[in-house]
């Protein structure tokens, strides 16, 4: 980067963080996006002038709401709602709920920031936004779970709607959140619409919508492998996570001959070095969506498997990694450690799960970094098919869909490359982030001064 961007980025970052002191995580959103279009910027006057990435980073409105609902033995609870509308460029805003303990303003924005971008690269007419609450589903009874979520969507109810805001699932937030959501819309608004999507299929859902984020993370990381003259077949894979991206993940790495030897969860990692075939994936997707339990029992149940209590999976040799669990899970020293095992590549499954340090170390190395916003738009993509099939009444198959889920991350990989190639390395953070900013930049340009 020339001296000119850095000075450019050090002033843009510190309005940044002066307008929004103490958002760590969304300061992190904003650089590592910023680093990569400050010398584009700069190389087209027009997006300078006019003021794009300063106008992008401030949300169109942001929605703080109290939710009040009464537990199972009577007493009242209080959690904080939260909904940023962070742009409508290019369509209604579109991007998940989360219901954790960490969520706060930082977090939602970070991740609506993310959502723009990666809305942009499926090429569907989708804006960026995200919401959610404080709310921890984890020990719940489903009854206390619907409470809370009926309270939720009556407050949220005014502010989406099929043309203006369509929320969807995200960490904590599953078919059954998703269910008790939608039956509340649907009843205080009187109507079946597309204002919200991950829907059973039995009442609006697409096919392959629960699976589309972790096969889509494997038919991006299946193009990078091409692009470079590799394939899949007999990979050696970490996956980080066991909730619904990481077990999608895993799922097609094993049907594409690829071999799964980690997952994971907030209490450790389990190591299986004969590989999580298709009966031991059955097994913790009713662990995880049924019984809710830990992935520590997995070695109760296959004893041959190692649980490494309290580590992520990053420090076990292998050929490709996943880090589908949450945001900052892969670090610099994992990273350290991914380079010294020859990992040959890293395709992101969850929203930043790398620590800028680590991208850098990663990138250094010359081993292949797929970005979320590139690599898990499969979810939001297929979010965007439920709500053509909503508008048109109709339902298309699995085969169907699954294959427009193809084209899409075969098109988003096609843009990567475009932006990002160079002699000896293909940038897909670079690549990702000019081609979602090229196609919003010029659509803002094209509104005025909004």
């Amino acid at each position: 980067m020339s001296n000119q961007s850095n000075a450019e980025l050090k002033h843009f970052m510190q309005g940044l963080i002066k307008r929004n002191p103490g958002e760590l995580e969304f300061h992190q959103a904003v650089e590592e996006v910023a680093i990569s279009l400050m010398p584009f910027i700069l190389d087209h006057d027009k997006y300078r002038v006019g003021r794009v990435l300063e106008r992008l980073t401030e949300p169109d409105r942001i929605i703080i709401f109290r939710v009040c609902w009464e537990d199972d033995l009577g007493n009242l609870r209080v959690n904080r709602g939260y909904r940023v509308q962070f742009s409508n460029c290019i369509g209604p805003y579109k991007g998940g709920l989360r219901f954790h303990p960490s969520v706060s303003l930082s977090i939602l924005k970070f991740l609506g920031f993310e959502q723009i971008f990666k809305n942009s690269l499926t090429t569907l007419p989708l804006g960026g936004g995200k919401g959610g609450a404080n709310f921890n589903p984890k020990g719940k009874s489903d009854r206390e779970v619907m409470r809370f979520c009926q309270s939720f969507m009556t407050e949220l109810t005014r502010h989406i709607g099929a043309d203006i805001d369509i929320p969807a699932g995200d960490i904590g937030v599953g078919a059954r959140e998703i269910g008790y959501l939608y039956g509340q819309f649907k009843r205080l608004n009187n109507r079946h619409t597309g204002a919200i999507t991950g829907k059973g299929f039995d009442y609006g859902g697409s096919l392959m919508r629960p699976e589309a984020t972790g096969y889509g993370c494997v038919y991006m990381m299946r193009e990078a492998l091409s692009h470079a003259g590799d394939d899949l077949d007999r990979k050696t894979c970490l996956v980080s996570g066991a909730g619904n991206v990481a077990q999608f993940c895993a799922e097609k790495l094993i049907q594409l001959g690829a071999k799964v030897l980690t997952m994971s969860d907030s209490g450790g990692t389990i190591y299986d070095a004969e590989g999580i075939n298709e009966e031991k994936l059955t097994w913790i997707k009713e662990l995880k969506n049924v019984r809710r339990g830990r992935i520590s029992e997995y070695t109760k149940q296959f004893p041959k498997a190692e649980y490494l209590e309290g580590k992520r999976p990053w420090a076990i040799p292998a050929d490709l990694s996943f880090p589908c669990a949450t945001q900052n899970e892969l670090e610099e020293n994992d990273a350290k450690n991914l380079v010294s095992n020859a990992c040959q590549a890293v395709c992101e499954g969850a929203n930043m799960p790398s620590t800028k340090e680590a991208i850098d170390v990663i990138q250094a190395a010359k081993v292949i970094f797929v970005p979320g916003k590139a690599a898990n738009a499969g979810g939001v993509a297929v979010s965007g098919l439920e709500m053509t099939q909503n508008s048109m009444r109709i339902h298309w198959s699995a085969e169907e869909v699954d294959q427009k889920l193809l084209g899409i991350m075969q098109n988003i990989h096609r843009k990567c490359v475009r932006y990002g190639e160079t002699d000896d390395y293909t940038d897909y953070v670079k690549g990702a982030n000019i081609a979602a900013f090229s196609k919003i930049a010029d659509t803002m340009l094209a509104y005025g001064v909004t």
